[in-house]
């Protein structure tokens, strides 16, 4: 039986760190590879999505995601949900929106499904609302950078909890 200190996790920021707010994925990797992580953790600046990131999905048992959204609660909610399929990730506006949900529906399709239509690898994925209509800026703004600060202590939490 696999527990959670030998199973492979992949943690995978997504976002265009050109576009301030909607690289929070990325700025939660950074920060989280500068810390002590388990050996069985592998942190990936996944940038805008796209099909290369499914063998890394592939290779993980659980796959943390973090990425913007931009949905109707107030900038910096945070959000920890466990995506199935497409259909069940936030909506976005960001540029990679239809890559990620492509790439999770090919991970999906691909055979990693047991008789039930479930997939059997775990997929969290922590959804930071956003307000889109950003300048373009390597700097994020102040309520994001808090919301990336708390869900990088949660996802360590996550990570080195025994």
């Amino acid at each position: 039986m696999m527990t959670t200190s030998n199973r492979k996790t992949l943690v995978l920021g997504l976002g265009n760190v050109l576009m301030s707010d909607e690289g929070v994925g990325v700025h939660v990797v950074r920060a989280l590879e500068q810390m002590q992580l388990p050996a069985n953790v592998e942190c990936l600046d996944g940038g805008t999505g796209g099909f290369l990131l499914l063998e890394p999905l592939q290779m993980a048992d659980r796959v943390i995601m973090i990425d913007a959204a931009t949905d109707d609660t107030p900038p910096g909610t945070i959000r920890r949900i466990t995506p199935k399929y497409s259909k069940d990730y936030p909506l976005t506006l960001t540029a990679h929106d239809v890559g990620v949900k492509d790439l999770l529906d090919v991970f999906h399709i691909q055979g990693d499904i047991d008789g039930s239509g479930a997939t059997q690898k775990e997929i969290i994925l922590y959804a930071i609302t956003i307000n889109f209509k950003q300048p373009i800026a390597l700097e994020m703004s102040r309520e994001i950078c808090a919301a990336a600060d708390e869900v990088v202590e949660r996802i360590y939490a996550e990570l080195t909890a025994v």
